[in-house]
């Protein structure tokens, strides 16, 4: 299942990381921790927020990340240009 998660920051993704790039990597993690492909009914809400928070992690993880060395590099992240 973890095959399909691709790295989400440049150089592997040559553009910004999308929200369903985001979700789709937070739900094939989920699927993997919980060994559920799709929850049962009586799992389905806490099997969507944990998507939902592995997501909304990832956005800040990814928001936040700063490649240095090699030619070229700049920062990853998703900031605003004039945030520091």
């Amino acid at each position: 299942m973890c095959r399909s998660i691709k790295t989400l920051r440049p150089p592997a993704l040559p553009d910004e990381a999308t929200e369903e790039d985001m979700r789709a990597a937070a739900l094939q993690y989920v699927r993997k921790v919980s060994g559920f492909r799709a929850p049962a009914a009586h799992n389905r809400e806490v099997f969507e927020r944990a998507v939902d928070e592995v997501a909304e992690a990832t956005r800040r993880l990814l928001d936040g990340i700063e490649v240095r060395g090699g030619a070229g590099a700049a920062p990853a992240g998703r900031r605003a240009p004039d945030a520091v």
